[in-house]
């Protein structure tokens, strides 16, 4: 029935992008360093001009009405779901345990992005690790990232539809994360909005903006009112508002971005394979399996590339796609040993 995971003390978990501490344990590692550690867009979307007037103003209510339509267009929301645009999706994990029934039982499918467990465990409800929905039995509250981090596994529509009925004819939530769904529009579920759904959507990854922190929540109307009220008034910051509408507007931007990151992704593959196996992931990571995963993490460290590693699973490291030549070769060096 899947693995039982217990409730967290708080602490926080680790996660990419930390090159503090990858120069601590690395401190001969040559400079500038490398971060493959997270699945972040190494190209991003060019920043428009930025008016002054959204540093020296509150976030306006028509300037945020402007993004939220860019985003129901970008993510082709149907007209009867409600959206709600938060600085990030991780404030929205926190806080949907909120809104679900006291005492649900939830089920993850995993092994996943840990922060979602992590929010719940917190909260107080029973967690646990499923292999697929199948195996989440009476759980009432069920969690899919799609595409899966780090694997990029997908599950299907279909399933995703019959797993949503299942809850809704209970009173429960299904919760898919669909942060790296945006070269992948075709595995998103948010055109065909089952009941009992709400979808997570991440910005800044795929533009490669992560530092902007804007992210939306999709779901039934009366669930995106509780989440709006909840996060308050002014949550999107003005500069996060102007550059998201222009960025989602963009879909000339984003299918280039979507045809080099697919090119990326297999050139990386192609230099990954020799090491172990190519086990999968996004156009934006993949995942390498291989019993050298430590002396390779190591090795790549000394050389001042950082990758993804995970505790629970030692023979996996997540690659990141690297921004420019330089750094290919500096990749390709490091592989070579």
């Amino acid at each position: 029935m899947g693995e039982t995971l217990e409730a967290g003390s708080g602490a926080r978990l680790e996660h990419g992008g930390d090159l503090g501490e990858a120069r601590r344990q690395f401190p001969a590692a040559p400079e500038p360093w490398i971060d493959l550690s997270t699945g972040i867009n190494p190209v991003p979307y060019p920043l428009p001009c930025i008016p002054a007037a959204a540093w020296q103003r509150l976030p306006a209510r028509d300037d945020e009405t402007a993004l939220l339509a860019a985003a129901r267009t970008a993510y082709r929301v149907p007209d009867a779901a409600g959206i709600v645009a938060a600085p990030g999706t991780q404030i929205l994990i926190e806080m949907l345990p909120a809104l679900a029934p006291a005492g649900a039982e939830v089920a993850v499918l995993g092994p996943t992005y840990g922060e979602h467990a992590h929010a719940w465990c917190k909260a107080g409800f029973a967690v646990r690790e499923v292999a697929g929905p199948d195996e989440a039995g009476a759980a009432a509250i069920v969690v899919i990232v799609n595409p899966n981090n780090p694997d990029g596994r997908i599950v299907p529509q279909a399933e995703l539809k019959r797993t949503a009925t299942r809850l809704a004819a209970m009173g429960g939530l299904l919760v898919v994360d669909e942060a790296f769904a945006d070269f992948t529009p075709e595995a998103s579920i948010v055109p065909d909005l089952p009941p009992a759904t709400v979808v997570l959507r991440s910005f800044g990854k795929t533009y490669g903006l992560a530092g902007l922190r804007l992210g939306f929540a999709i779901g039934p109307a009366d669930l995106a009112a509780r989440l709006a009220g909840r996060l308050g008034p002014w949550v999107v910051p003005g500069p996060a508002l102007h550059v998201g509408r222009a960025a989602l507007a963009d879909t000339d931007w984003l299918a280039a971005a979507r045809a080099e990151r697919e090119k990326d992704a297999a050139r990386l593959d192609a230099l990954l394979a020799p090491a172990g196996r190519v086990a999968g992931g996004t156009a934006l990571f993949r995942l390498l399996e291989t019993p050298e995963a430590p002396a390779l993490f190591a090795r790549l460290g000394r050389h001042g590339i950082h990758v993804r590693r995970f505790a629970a699973h030692s023979r996996r490291l997540r690659f990141g796609l690297p921004e420019d030549e330089a750094a290919w070769r500096r990749l390709a060096t490091a592989m070579a040993g």
